[in-house]
């Protein structure tokens, strides 16, 4: 190894490090031979850690670009969130081809150390040498040889069994006919890394639990399997587990207004983060559809009153920036009870705060959010939603949300039913027009924060919640898709790098995972590393091109046996039907990951 013009202490020191971290890659190439492809493994290191790594997958994948060292700089490259790879050290034990060594010069990468030449494809200084090519756009410095005899004799060990295997065998004529039985040779079990970023299923088992379940199954099948459980969520139910499972902080409760008017005892998280100052807000803990009785009487009334009286006990807290989930409500007051507990004024004709619910919006007269404003000065507001529907219209809050809650559930007929959502999504309209009016005050006053959108009235995600969503884009919020924000908090892509496997899944695969769920947040992530995905369900649509198409290989529905709903959705038939999922889900990597 060329250690010129370094003084000795620091060369001394290249050079162990240079052996450390090929050692680091030697361990990749031995999971490509257990998996059946040529043995060839790489890491890539920034400032002395190892940020990526990767082995050939070219067979597994069937994908010619699978080489070790290209996709351990496509993972780099997600690591440190940029595409050049400026301070990295690419350590890979074959020499590289000439794609990859295209792929050093244009990712811009410092210095490629390399164990063993190859004399038929080397493209950093065997048949070619990229790295010193004046007519490109950059270079880049070359070792070459660090441990050199280890990383050859494991091509040569791998090719020779290779070859062992698919030679004909001539058997002589005095062969016996019945030869002695010799005892099989033991394999070596198989070593996956497998990554679990599940969903809570929805009425049986939060994200923690599930992805216990499905570990166990998994090392029940494979004992060798490394398993690591990441739970996430998409802004609905179990976010707040999720992200106080990785971001830390405690569990606050206090006493607030239920959605129809009496006390709730609910939950936030506080003091998550580096910094301590992030607060998570479920807004079902407050005004969930569990705390409804589900009638037309009941939904007119419900109120998001608590939700607001959650954030300002998260902002007496010292929370500086709050996470809202806003899934699962029981509303469809457009936030105006949240509104109300942050001290807006929302003001009939005769300048009296309007009742509770959408239908005390059918007095509405005009906004005032100022005080609201101001109990929150400070505080950032971050919105999770896993729904992209405006706040009124054919897909708006009440029309598309609000049968559930209970509006219009004793229409005698669906003409009637439809009158009714008519009338109360006009309802919805002149509360928009009357946000956007209290807004433009905002914007007049100078507020940096204020929201730049015409109307809350079109904006995607404002129906979320019966419109809580277009309350917190009054307030300044920033509304993000659910999914892909709950895997930046809980570091999702680093936690990928090193996975061979990703199981994602929720309660239900159908077309509406396709539009912005977890599971497919977590196959897209997936797919741009070339890492295979299953996704388990408690049940599947019966079409799923919609599915397959974002990136997930496999839907396996979990339930194993015939049962009732009822049983399915049972803790402990949850947990059975989990263990056997992730058996199967196992299995069949492994049945795909065999040699060929």
């Amino acid at each position: 190894m060329d250690t010129i013009g370094m003084d000795v202490p620091h060369a001394e020191q290249q050079v162990a490090d240079d052996i450390r971290f090929m050692r680091e890659a030697l361990a990749e190439a031995q999971s490509a031979a257990a998996a059946g492809e040529v043995p060839i493994g790489a890491v890539v290191v920034y400032q002395g850690e190892i940020i990526a790594r990767a082995h050939n997958r070219r067979e597994l994948d069937e994908d010619p670009s699978a080489h070790a060292e290209f996709s351990a700089m496509v993972v780099a490259a997600r690591a440190l969130g940029r595409w050049r790879l400026i301070g990295c050290t690419v350590y890979v034990t074959l020499e590289p081809c000439t794609m990859c060594a295209g792929l050093m010069v244009n990712a811009r990468i410092d210095r490629c150390v390399f164990g063993t030449r190859d004399p038929k494809a080397g493209a950093v200084g065997s048949l070619y040498d990229l790295s010193r090519d004046a007519r490109l756009n950059h270079r880049f410095e070359v070792t070459a040889g660090v441990l050199e005899q280890e990383c050859a004799d494991i091509l040569r060990t791998f090719f020779a069994q290779t070859r062992a295997r698919t030679a004909p065998r001539e058997i002589p004529d005095d062969f016996p006919r019945e030869a002695p039985a010799t005892p099989p040779q033991p394999q070596r079990q198989p070593e996956p890394r497998v990554l679990l970023a599940l969903d809570s299923f929805k009425g049986s088992a939060q994200s923690s639990a599930v992805e216990e379940s499905v570990k166990e199954g998994i090392l029940r099948a494979c004992p060798a399997a490394r398993v690591r459980c990441l739970p996430i969520a998409d802004g609905g139910e179990g976010t707040l587990e999720a992200i106080g499972a990785t971001l830390g902080g405690r569990e606050q409760t206090c006493t607030v207004t239920g959605p129809i008017g009496t006390p709730v005892r609910a939950r936030y998280l506080q003091g998550a983060g580096d910094q301590g100052d992030i607060a998570v807000i479920e807004m079902a803990e407050a005004a969930g559809i569990e705390y409804s009785p589900r009638t037309h009487s009941a939904a007119l009334r419900a109120t998001t009153r608590g939700v607001g009286e959650l954030l300002l006990d998260a902002v007496c807290q010292g929370a500086r920036t709050v996470y809202f989930a806003i899934g699962g409500s029981a509303t469809s007051d457009g936030g105006a009870g949240f509104l109300q507990a942050l001290g807006a004024r929302l003001l009939n004709s005769h300048g009296e705060q309007v009742a509770p619910g959408i239908e005390g919006l059918a007095d509405l007269a005009r906004i005032d959010l100022a005080p609201a404003q101001d109990a929150i000065a400070g505080c950032r507001l971050v919105v999770l939603s896993d729904v992209d529907n405006p706040l009124v219209g054919t897909r708006g809050a009440v029309c598309t949300f609000g049968p559930q809650k209970g509006l219009a559930r004793d229409a005698a007929n669906e003409e009637e039913r439809t009158a009714i959502l008519q009338k109360l999504d006009a309802t919805m309209v002149a509360y928009g027009r009357a946000l956007d009016a209290a807004r433009s005050n905002i914007i007049a006053g100078g507020d940096p924060n204020a929201p730049r959108f015409r109307s809350v009235l079109g904006v995607p995600g404002a129906g979320a919640a019966g419109g809580l969503g277009a309350a917190l884009l009054a307030l300044g919020a920033q509304m993000v898709p659910g999914g892909n924000a709950v895997l930046d908090l809980v570091g999702f892509d680093e936690a990928l790098a090193d996975a061979d496997l990703v199981i994602t899944g929720e309660g239900m695969i159908d077309g509406q995972t396709a539009h912005g769920k977890a599971p497919v947040a977590v196959a897209r992530r997936a797919k741009r590393i070339h890492k295979p995905v299953i996704a388990l369900g408690g049940g599947r649509a019966e079409q799923l091109d919609a599915v397959y198409a974002e990136g997930i290989d496999l839907v396996l529905p979990i339930v194993r046996a015939p049962m009732s709903l009822a049983q399915a959705l049972s803790p402990e038939e949850t947990r059975r039907n989990l263990i056997c999922a992730g058996e199967e889900a196992i299995r069949a990597y492994l049945l795909r990951a065999a040699p060929r």
